[in-house]
């Protein structure tokens, strides 16, 4: 059933469409009788649009003559901002909501002054934001609604989920939050069927279906900390820990947030990560620009020296 104040707006696009349309055939239009429509009507006077009513059994509605509601009006900032969301959406994995990007941009290009039109059309075509990869996931848009939702107004919901390996579950679920990691969307909350705190890859959930039920989040929750940290800390085949020669903010800078867990200690900061590959982490620490002392593994030192080897000769190589 459509909301009430969908009802208002919808009157007041056919009075703009229409010039003057009788009372009876408004409210038809709208769904509502008689005199529900009138208190639309005075609804619309509150909120300043000036109205004429001609009275009568078959009286009628106009707007007053001349009247034009006003464009959106946006400074230069707000109208760059919009912009760049609209870039940015194409690049978070929402292909598949290419279509509604298109038609926000319509409808923006069609309020907007032709001045900012134009500048806005400038930023479409000039400016270029880097993709989120190959690798980018693209989820329902009517999962991250209903997920987002249900983490807005805390409210349970059960998920039925397809894990990597394709094998399929189903749980309830109270979604904290989701965040946008490595090229992939992910609902992290409470698992009721793992007792504990999951993320759920958006690409992979089936169906998502509202709960009568409702919870109550962990105070200040970060999605993304907790995505960064549990990715950091996943069983792998090398403990490495690596003493930063720096302060706490620079050595988070030097790196990914999910390469590993960063603390502060006498001396820098110590680096504690896990890794398959000890080739790619040496690779990793010649990146930095501070000093650093790897505490362990042993093999570590060897991989960088070995990296370091090969970039000398590519230095000495050549005429």
């Amino acid at each position: 059933m459509p909301h009430p104040t969908t009802r208002v707006l919808a009157v007041l696009e056919l009075l703009q469409s229409r010039g003057r349309i009788g009372g009876p055939e408004l409210a038809q239009r709208v769904n509502v009788d008689v005199r529900t429509l009138r208190r639309y009507i005075a609804l619309l006077e509150e909120l300043g649009i000036p109205i004429t009513t001609e009275r009568g059994r078959h009286g009628a509605y106009m707007l007053v003559a001349g009247f034009k509601l006003p464009p959106m009006m946006f400074t230069d900032a707000e109208a760059l901002a919009i912009s760049m969301g609209l870039l940015a959406a194409r690049n978070l994995g929402l292909h598949a909501e290419a279509p509604a990007l298109a038609s926000a941009q319509a409808k923006l290009e069609r309020v907007l002054p032709e001045p900012l039109k134009r500048r806005l059309r400038a930023v479409e075509a000039t400016v270029r934001l880097e993709p989120a990869g190959a690798l980018a996931t693209h989820p329902a848009g009517t999962t991250l609604m209903l997920l987002s939702h249900a983490a807005h107004a805390r409210e349970r919901v059960h998920l039925r989920y397809r894990s990597a390996q394709g094998e399929e579950s189903e749980r309830d679920f109270d979604a904290y939050g989701l965040g946008f990691r490595g090229g992939a969307w992910y609902a992290v909350g409470h698992c009721h069927l793992r007792h504990g705190v999951r993320a759920f890859r958006l690409d992979r959930i089936l169906d998502v279906q509202p709960r009568a039920a409702r919870f109550t989040p962990p105070a200040d929750f970060d999605v993304l900390e907790w995505l960064h940290r549990t990715i950091a800390t996943l069983p792998r085949a090398h403990r490495v820990e690596v003493l930063l020669r720096t302060d706490p903010d620079i050595a988070r800078k030097q790196f990914s947030p999910a390469i590993g867990l960063f603390e502060a200690v006498d001396g820098g900061v110590l680096l504690r990560a896990r890794t398959d590959d000890l080739a790619w982490f040496a690779r990793q620490l010649a990146r930095v620009a501070c000093d650093f002392e790897i505490r362990t593994p042993k093999r570590l030192r060897r991989e960088l020296a070995a990296h370091a080897t090969k970039l000398q000769k590519l230095a000495m190589d050549g005429p």
